[in-house]
């Protein structure tokens, strides 16, 4: 049984997407039980984006030698339900996903962690795109020791 993280950004097209991808491959390599999925906070997120998956996030991966497939999956909304099969949730930038959480999930946004990714607007994804990637390899990582793989949750520091 897999432990699953939720990472969530506005569009579900470039930064969460980067994050559940570099999050699966990682957690495979490690035989790790945790799996990420990723979700827009944005109502009908789909409709914000062009394309299933940004360009910026299928070169990165690429680069990485991780295939993103010849039909990625596109954008979806968060529901309830993401927020009840995860263990943990990270949304990706706090000024731009904290509104977001609140109006439309209020009740799950205690249960958030927040990261400081802004979009690709602010933080060119040459910038943006190693640092995550260093991020959630510091989360792999961290849910690789044995505390983590056994229950104790080490997300009181990312709260802020």
């Amino acid at each position: 049984m897999h432990r699953t993280v939720l990472f969530l950004c506005t569009g579900n097209f470039y930064r969460s997407r980067f994050a559940e991808a570099w999050f699966n491959h990682l957690a495979s390599q490690q035989n790790l039980p945790w799996r990420a999925e990723s979700a827009g906070l944005a109502e009908d997120c789909w409709t914000c984006n062009k394309g299933p998956l940004s360009p910026h996030v299928e070169q990165a991966l690429r680069e990485a030698g991780i295939a993103t497939g010849e039909d990625p999956r596109c954008p979806v909304d968060a529901t309830p339900e993401h927020f009840e099969r995860a263990t943990r949730v990270i949304a990706l930038h706090r000024v731009e996903h904290e509104p977001l959480l609140r109006e439309r999930f209020g009740g799950y946004a205690a249960r958030v962690e927040y990261w400081g990714y802004p979009d690709v607007g602010e933080v060119p994804p040459k910038e943006c795109l190693p640092a995550l990637r260093a991020r959630v390899a510091a989360l792999v990582n961290e849910l690789g020791q044995p505390q983590a793989r056994h229950g104790a949750s080490a997300a009181a520091d990312s709260r802020r």
